[in-house]
């Protein structure tokens, strides 16, 4: 999607991001992959035989570029969870991919980046009660499915009642929202919930899932909020992160307004709170 390029090289136009700070992902290596993926469904995404209601679920058909994709976009995800546990807060331009089962793709997902990069960090020792913070407005219901019954992993969600997926999953937290609410109404629900499930966990790593389909002139969110509310969003799971010391992990989600100067625009101010709140925790330090 155009929306990628189009946000990296605006955040480097303005100073968002150095170019030193930012480095070309790789394909996940195959052993990452079968550590939350089931072998048949590996290989038949490497093989390219995924049989046509699998392509269907997934909405798009496979090639080798999908694929190369997927797995950047793992390999992208586990690399800035690494960087976050050192640093405070790293993350990837693109990621997210949440509607990925263990046995199947869906909604736009092959691989599921959050889940590989979370078996990843845990091989590792590295991190062992990852939170999933996921404000995109579509549920992540692969992510929920993959942990299930897994204390140690807690999945929270606040997405569109009336959403993708039809059928929800059930996650650790789970907030549907009607369609139309806007920022007083989004906010107050987050501070109501995100704190207390934080305290609940005490995790030692969380992944912001910072979808900007909230957006009210987002083509498939069927929420309300404006730019100012989604940037009041993230200015807060960013606060409240640095307010207990946790590492975040930041991957993109969701976006669809048109123009997409929109969409563009929703997706950066996500990486200026981050690098604000960045330079909050370096100043504390």
């Amino acid at each position: 999607m155009a929306k990628y390029r189009l946000l990296r090289e605006r955040l480097l136009a303005e100073g968002t991001l150095e170019a030193r700070h930012v480095a070309r992902s790789e394909p996940a290596p195959l052993e990452w992959l079968a550590a939350v993926h089931d072998e048949g469904y590996l290989e038949r995404v490497l093989d390219g035989a995924l049989a046509e209601a699998e392509q269907r679920r997934i909405g798009m058909p496979w090639s080798p570029g999908l694929v190369a994709r997927a797995r950047a976009a793992a390999y992208g995800t586990a690399m800035a969870a690494r960087a976050a546990l050192r640093h405070g807060i790293a993350g990837n331009l693109a990621g997210g991919t949440h509607h990925a089962y263990r046995d199947r793709g869906e909604g736009y997902c092959l691989f599921n980046d959050h889940a590989v990069a979370i078996a990843l960090l845990r091989a590792e020792g590295a991190a062992l009660r990852p939170f999933v913070a996921d404000l995109d407005v579509h549920q992540g219901n692969g992510t929920a499915a993959i942990f299930a019954g897994d204390e140690t992993v807690f999945t929270f969600s606040v997405h569109g009642e009336r959403n993708y997926p039809a059928l929800k999953e059930r996650g650790s937290f789970d907030l549907e929202l009607p369609d139309g609410t806007g920022d007083d109404a989004y906010l107050a629900a987050l501070e109501r919930h995100l704190p207390r499930a934080l305290d609940l966990h005490e995790p030692d790593l969380v992944f912001y899932q910072a979808g900007v389909d909230a957006l009210a002139s987002d083509r498939f969110g069927r929420l309300g909020l404006s730019h100012h509310g989604l940037r009041a969003r993230d200015e807060r799971v960013f606060r409240w992160c640095a307010e207990r010391a946790l590492p975040v992990v930041v991957t993109m989600g969701g976006g669809y307004a048109r123009p997409i100067e929109a969409t563009v625009e929703a997706h950066a101010n996500v990486w200026r709170a981050a690098r604000a709140a960045l330079a909050a925790r370096a100043g504390a330090a």
